[in-house]
């Protein structure tokens, strides 16, 4: 079973611990990170402790985080998205976040340079599709921030439906589902 996965416009690898300088670099940019980090910067650690409990979660779980790239033409794309390849920029990430006693959670965000390509839907219907015809997962779920009306649009196109809203952190959130196709 490979965690390589491959859409019509992109290339998704499970992110390393290598990958640290470059995730850090993505999740400070501020497009990314008003809604992923509710607007504030994250410290070099906590992209490390992100990327080490990704790691981990992948050896548990069978998931993590992936980072996706935009489709090279190389004849071995494996090889172009090598974490030693520094080369290529990475255009976002999917993955799911294990939650204890829960479904695990959907998450995704794509370089503010390439919004509107379609890439995050993209990339996060592949993560779905393997976790949940290669893992067998039942239901993942998703939380959203209630202005981001582009995450909200892409949760609705892969077919998760709302299933309530809080405040947390003076923030306010919708909650999505998905249940496996049976």
């Amino acid at each position: 079973m490979s965690q390589i996965l491959h859409t019509e416009h992109l290339i998704l690898r499970p992110s390393t611990m290598d990958d640290l300088d470059a995730v850090h670099v993505l999740w400070t940019d501020p497009g990314m990170r008003r809604f992923l980090f509710d607007d504030r910067p994250i410290s070099r650690q906590e992209a490390n402790d992100f990327l080490a409990a990704s790691d981990e979660s992948f050896t548990q779980q069978g998931y993590g985080l992936w980072l996706f790239f935009e489709r090279p033409s190389f004849e071995r794309v494996e090889d172009a998205i090598a974490p030693s390849n520094q080369s290529l920029t990475i255009a976002g990430f999917s993955g799911l976040i294990a939650v204890p006693d829960q479904p695990p959670s959907l998450i995704f965000g794509t370089r503010p340079q390439l919004w509107g390509r379609g890439y995050a839907q993209e990339a996060a219907a592949a993560v779905l599709l393997y976790v949940f015809d290669e893992l067998g997962i039942a239901q993942v779920v998703a939380d959203v921030d209630e202005p981001n009306t582009a995450s909200i649009h892409v949760l609705e196109m892969l077919g998760m439906v709302r299933t309530g809203q809080a405040t947390v952190n003076d923030r306010p959130l919708l909650y999505y589902a998905l249940q496996a196709s049976a």
